[in-house]
């Protein structure tokens, strides 16, 4: 049986990362065989290219040919084998993000990203995408509040309330695979609608 792939999104210090590693423990006492990852990332390849998104100057065309080649990768070397093997795969991040950073913040081509997506991992998408929803004016608090920022995270709050908007157009045009999760209230509230949404999911 193909294993199940779940996808974590949302703006930086939204609050998304901190959840995975708990439910990934959630999910393996539950007998599930599990694969946590990253985007751009999860590959000695990606990795690499991550480090170029992150701190290299560049244009939204380089960025989106980057991320993507990252995401080849990833996906033939480390996700589908373990799909294929009936492994959980939580990704954080995958290619909602590309849309809602390098169309929606950037304001990059959508047809290009399609065409892009389409080219690299055609036919597959995410069972669950868990949205984490998150005003970018908070987001930008708790960011400032616990770490340095790298290139995009020293964006302006206009920057990523363009990115946010452009998660509601992907979370619009894709509704049957999104949860959204409200991440505003305490870390625990946010922990059980992380958990309702992977109930509904494996039932």
């Amino acid at each position: 049986m193909r294993g199940r792939f779940i996808t974590f999104e949302g703006i930086d210090g939204a609050g998304k990362s901190s959840h995975i590693e708990p439910l990934a423990a959630w999910l393996r006492e539950r007998g599930h065989q599990v694969l946590v990852t990253r985007e751009p990332g999860g590959t000695a390849l990606a990795e690499t290219l991550r480090k170029l998104v992150l701190h290299q100057p560049m244009d939204a065309l380089t960025e989106s040919l980057l991320v993507f080649a990252a995401r080849r990768d990833h996906l033939t070397r480390s996700i589908q084998p373990a799909l294929d093997a009936g492994t959980t795969v939580l990704c954080d991040r995958f290619t909602d993000a590309t849309f809602a950073y390098q169309g929606g913040g950037r304001g990059f081509d959508l047809h290009v990203l399609s065409q892009l997506e389409a080219m690299v991992h055609p036919g597959l998408q995410p069972d669950l995408t868990l949205w984490f929803d998150l005003p970018a004016a908070v987001a930008a608090q708790r960011r400032a509040a616990v770490r340095a920022a790298d290139r995009f995270e020293a964006e302006s709050t206009t920057f990523f309330e363009r990115v946010q908007a452009g998660y509601a157009a992907r979370v619009a045009a894709h509704p049957a695979r999104f949860t959204r999760i409200d991440a505003l209230p305490p870390q625990p509230e946010v922990w059980t609608q992380v958990c309702t949404a992977v109930q509904t999911l494996l039932r």
